[in-house]
């Protein structure tokens, strides 16, 4: 049975998104160091990403996390990134979400401390959370459903974008290269993010550390001066001694208790 414990290894990681090494040793009824071989083996072949004491799916290991599941990784950090984020909203500013799991835990802040804002938005979760929130006004782009994330892409989603324009993009990263580009993991996705950006006064990306010095197959843009990165503590000094020689924005945040 030893040839179907990687491949049970990567069901569970499928199905959870995230676990810890003794809870993998404990489900797959294997040693810790046993599994932590099959972890480096699942990695060189790009079918997991070792975490600290983990494994967490690769996300183009047989199709994306589901949403629900990838929601939940790293939730400390990412409400803490949203924290951070909330304080660059301004009342009365017109900004677009995207489908990001960072991004959705504004959404809920937002739900939280209501102010008066102009949201536009491509994914149907987000535009949920906001639906009946005082004063915050909500427009979802049409276009081809994305069941991944539960958002929309496509032709008429690019073409309603056309015909927009934002104080403010707040976006998800799904990698952030070593080449200092954005990557993603879907080419409408990376058409549509694009797009965004190029309709945005500035923009902030929500994204966590293990983001950074990672590939994804599709680009969506270069980082440049009129971003501002959150990140949590994990990032390490080469990304912010890099990203302030670019001149772009960088806030880092320690994940909440």
């Amino acid at each position: 049975m030893k040839a179907d414990r990687p491949t049970a290894i990567r069901q569970l990681l499928f199905s959870k998104g995230q676990m810890s090494i003794a809870e993998i040793a404990l489900a797959v009824d294997a040693s810790e160091p046993t599994v932590r071989r099959d972890l480096i083996v699942l990695e060189k072949e790009g079918a997991v990403v070792r975490t600290h004491g983990g494994a967490r799916i690769a996300e183009e290991a047989g199709g994306e996390v589901a949403f629900e599941t990838r929601e939940q990784i790293r939730l400390a950090q990412k409400r803490a990134i949203a924290e951070a984020a909330y304080g660059f909203l301004r009342p009365r500013s017109a900004v677009f979400f995207d489908a990001g799991t960072t991004v959705l835990q504004l959404a809920r802040l937002i739900r939280l401390r209501p102010m008066p804002l102009n949201v536009f938005t491509n994914c149907l979760p987000l535009a949920q959370v906001l639906l009946h929130v005082p004063e915050v006004s909500v427009t979802v782009l049409g276009g081809q459903m994305r069941a991944e994330n539960a958002s929309m892409v496509g032709a008429l989603a690019e073409e309603a974008l056309e015909k927009l324009r934002f104080d403010r993009a707040f976006l998800g990263m799904g990698a952030l290269g070593a080449d200092a580009v954005i990557y993603t993991v879907d080419p409408l996705e990376a058409r549509l993010n694009a797009a965004t950006l190029s309709r945005a006064d500035s923009a902030v990306i929500l994204a966590d550390s293990e983001k950074f010095g990672t590939y994804l197959t599709h680009r969506v843009r270069d980082v440049r001066p009129d971003m501002t990165l959150i990140t949590d503590d994990g990032v390490g000094a080469d990304w912010r001694e890099r990203l302030d020689a670019l001149g772009v924005g960088l806030e880092i945040v320690e994940p909440l208790a």
